[in-house]
């Protein structure tokens, strides 16, 4: 697996693990517990929902575990005038001069719909170690590539106040 991730989102990881099996499994086993006093196991529904509840759950506390065992960490630390891991960014699109904002953060909390993009995407890999007001070259595969302006970048720090670099 190998995925890159921050000490913020280990610490996260690591906070869903701990709620899991304190919070959601003795729940999904009192659950079980509950639906398998009902009867015939063969036509209970209710059992097999209950079973096939706790069972995700054990399987996302494993996902999680090996996710962070196998991670290669990487630091959240940029210079401050670059770009870095999670910064929020405005980009100006230079073929329209539409503008959006993403903020960059890891693989696995990418998620384009809500402008959460990744450092490993192509536009992530274009935006990384720029500086407001230079261009980026985001080349989306062998043949189709576009250019961005970085318009403006926020680094929030660790005590909340945020460092905001425009062009």
């Amino acid at each position: 697996m190998y995925d890159e991730l921050t000490p913020s989102d280990i610490k996260k990881m690591e906070e869903e693990i701990e709620y899991r099996k304190l919070v959601v499994r003795p729940k999904a086993l009192e659950e079980v517990k509950e639906t398998r006093a009902h009867g015939d196991l063969s036509e209970n529904f209710e059992y097999h929902a209950a079973k096939k509840v706790k069972n995700q759950n054990e399987s996302r506390i494993r996902y999680l575990e090996r996710m962070i065992r196998t991670a290669r960490v990487i630091s959240e630390d940029s210079a401050e005038d670059e770009v870095g891991i999670n910064n929020t960014v405005t980009v100006e699109f230079l073929e329209d001069g539409t503008t959006e904002t993403y903020k960059i953060v890891t693989t696995v909390r990418g998620n384009s719909l809500e402008g959460l993009i990744s450092n490993e995407s192509p536009m992530g890999k274009a935006l990384l170690g720029k500086k407001a007001g230079d261009i980026a070259h985001v080349q989306v595969n062998d043949s189709v590539g576009y250019d961005v302006r970085v318009v403006k970048f926020e680094n929030t720090a660790d005590d909340g106040s945020d460092k905001i670099r425009s062009f």
